[in-house]
């Protein structure tokens, strides 16, 4: 786009005051000085640029200064430098003003769009509107993962900058939206380029220093996108209660664990039937309840089992009969596991024991 042409009124009295400079060696007032910034924040908020602006001032000074050397001597040589650096300094400092009240208004326009975007807030015929300006056309499907790591993170930070470098250098073309929200990153993109979530995904977790991403379903519209979000946190939230450790986590995968406690009362009540006689262990039901959770996650092999609770087979053998001894259901029977299995995955949802049911 070409540069918009630089009127010469943004130059005021710039000519004047060089030439009674050279006269008289004076300062420029602090009047003059704060015309300087005026006519500098005029300059940015028409679209200037301050290369352009500077290169005319010299422009302008290398114009007169055959008639301000007439003038005489060094000394006014260099009063009028003294004043040409003060001229452009204060009205470089006004455009810089303007310029960084412009990048606030943005910022904040963007945070309360991204806002209203992740909450469902807003109208949602002018949140669509209002995507268009960030890069988004939400009458598409879109998909959103979001990040976690050890600390909470805002745009600024590092970690965002260092990701956000890393997806414009092999996404440049592509429509994404990278923000941070309460602490995590969020990364938003078309539900057609899944590439674009994965490769987030992968450096999300290596700049983390091994945080865990979760990815949301594509849904389309305004209301697509805050609904993949919520399935990213969900599967965040999902992974804490039951103890997944996969780096990348897809909301997907995970259907059935909302399925599961869709009612709760009657999730409750299995969970209490099945694992509450546990509680009359030694050392109450959290030892055994993991022993079981490990045993069918190594797909009921005891070998594998003891291995990643650091038991003998003898030792988690006795745990495995001690758990039907106390609930009735042996873990090793076919009949009994589903049940079993299905308990277990309610208590993590629900945080039993460590809350009441």
């Amino acid at each position: 786009m070409a540069e918009p042409e630089i009127s010469e009124a943004l130059l005021g009295d710039y000519a004047r005051i060089l030439g009674e400079v050279a006269d008289t060696g004076r300062r420029l007032t602090r009047e003059e000085l704060e015309t300087r910034r005026a006519l500098g924040r005029q300059a940015a908020e028409a679209g200037h640029q301050l290369r352009a602006l500077v290169t005319l001032h010299l422009s302008v000074t290398r114009t007169d200064w055959p008639r301000i050397a007439l003038a005489g001597a060094e000394t006014v040589t260099d009063s009028v430098l003294a004043a040409v650096e003060q001229a452009v300094d204060a009205f470089a400092e006004g455009f810089e003003r303007a310029q960084r009240l412009t990048v606030r208004r943005e910022e904040a326009a963007r945070r309360e769009f991204i806002d209203d975007l992740l909450y469902g807030r807003s109208d949602l015929g002018r949140l669509a509107e209002r995507a268009t300006r960030f890069g988004l056309r939400l009458s598409r499907a879109h998909a959103v993962a979001v990040a976690a790591g050890p600390e909470a993170y805002t745009e600024t930070d590092a970690v965002p900058r260092r990701v956000e470098a890393a997806l414009l250098a092999r996404f440049s073309g592509r429509k994404i939206l990278l923000t941070t929200k309460d602490g995590r990153l969020v990364c938003i993109a078309p539900g057609s380029q899944p590439d674009v979530l994965r490769y987030f995904a992968k450096q999300a977790h290596a700049a983390t220093d091994g945080g865990q991403v979760a990815v949301g379903r594509p849904h389309r519209g305004p209301g697509g996108v805050v609904h993949s979000y919520d399935e990213a946190l969900d599967a965040l939230d999902l992974a804490g209660r039951m103890g997944l450790d996969d780096p990348v986590l897809y909301s997907a995968d995970l259907l059935i664990y909302p399925v599961l406690t869709r009612d709760r009362q009657a999730m409750a009540d299995l969970v209490r039937s099945e694992l509450g006689p546990l509680q009359e262990a030694r050392g109450g039901a959290e030892p055994l309840l993991k022993t079981l959770s490990v045993y069918f996650d190594a797909g009921c092999v005891a070998a594998e089992t003891a291995r990643r609770l650091t038991l003998s087979v003898r030792a988690l053998t006795y745990r495995l009969e001690r758990i039907h001894q106390l609930t009735g259901s042996d873990p090793s029977d076919p009949a009994h596991r589903y049940t079993l299995q299905t308990a277990v995955i309610g208590a993590r949802l629900l945080d039993w024991p460590a809350k009441e049911l």
